[in-house]
């Protein structure tokens, strides 16, 4: 015998569908509401802004079936969720980039001002950061990011990778040396990092070599990402004079004109490239002590698809 029953339009759902519509509702609201966070979790984890969506698809799959009645933390188990599956993904991305063609670069995202107004926000995702992270095993990173970024409990990530606290603690210990050691370390105000971008700025439109030797530190260096698809550097170059005489010959290679404008990636300071109109790459900059020390140019186009808005990030 059929379960379906006929209804008048207008007239309330019978209870056990009501239910489950207030379940899926009240579901979503509090999924929406933590959305931001998850996804700045992800994307740290990942360095990739599509694989970060992918997980929140899958972290969202599984919080619809679960009893929020049951769920003492909603945000912490939104975090434990999505952090199992970013490790699940971060795992098989490693077999991925070991056949990447050319340098990996992490994907940028164009990012609001208040980004970079949150200083421990901002170092987490920036360029220089996100690689550092890269050198991490995937249950190390998960750790520093929970922990050092956002200030979780060595219990709360301990269920979210699964591992005992004792052992997280060695585990975020571990990590914070072997970050320490490589992240940058020169810390730049906000007028110097806007002075240092703008000069860097003129003197990539210019080609002038002197004016890029003024800005750029002793040390300076210069990654590109294309994928295999776009012209890019095959290795990283190290120093000012290279970096300089590189910047000034034009990093593309060819004879289309191109515009640059100042915006702000993954927090910090950097610029968007257009060629004839069209968005063609873009180049993070580090900036300490009023001398630019990293420039990160990314001109692979799978990765460019969230450089036409703002990503919103949050912790």
């Amino acid at each position: 015998m059929s379960q379906r029953s006929e209804r008048t339009p207008g007239t309330a759902e019978p209870p056990d569908r009501a239910g489950s519509a207030n379940a899926a509702d009240a579901a979503t609201e509090v999924f929406v509401a933590h959305r931001n966070l998850l996804f700045t979790v992800a994307y740290e984890m990942l360095g990739s802004a599509a694989d970060a969506e992918d997980v929140l698809q899958e972290t969202w799959l599984r919080w619809v079936d679960v009893d929020l009645a049951a769920v003492r933390e909603q945000r912490a188990y939104l975090v434990r969720i999505v952090t199992r599956q970013a490790l699940d993904r971060l795992r098989a991305l490693g077999r991925r980039k070991e056949s990447y063609v050319g340098p990996w670069l992490p994907e940028p995202l164009l990012t609001a001002p208040d980004v970079a107004e949150d200083v421990e926000l901002a170092d987490s995702v920036s360029m220089a950061m996100l690689l550092v992270l890269e050198t991490l095993a995937p249950t190390e990173r998960a750790v520093f990011v929970l922990r050092e970024v956002f200030d979780l409990a060595y219990e709360e990530i301990a269920e979210a990778v699964g591992k005992s606290p004792a052992a997280v603690r060695q585990l975020a210990y571990r990590a914070r040396g072997h970050v320490a050691e490589r992240r940058p370390r020169g810390v730049a105000s906000p007028a110097e990092t806007r002075a240092a971008l703008q000069a860097f700025q003129r003197a990539v439109e210019t080609g002038e070599l002197q004016s890029l030797l003024d800005i750029l530190a002793p040390d300076v260096v210069a990654l590109s990402d294309g994928g295999g698809v776009r012209h890019a550097l095959p290795r990283p170059i190290v120093g000012a004079d290279k970096v300089a005489r590189l910047l000034a010959a034009g990093w593309w290679k060819d004879d289309v004109e191109r515009s640059v404008e100042l915006v702000q990636v993954n927090g910090g300071p950097g610029l968007l490239v257009r060629a004839d109109g069209e968005i063609d790459g873009v180049v993070a900059v580090r900036v300490e002590n009023s001398y630019v020390t990293g420039a990160y140019h990314v001109r692979n186009p799978e990765k460019l698809s969230r450089v036409g808005q703002e990503t919103t990030l949050s912790r």
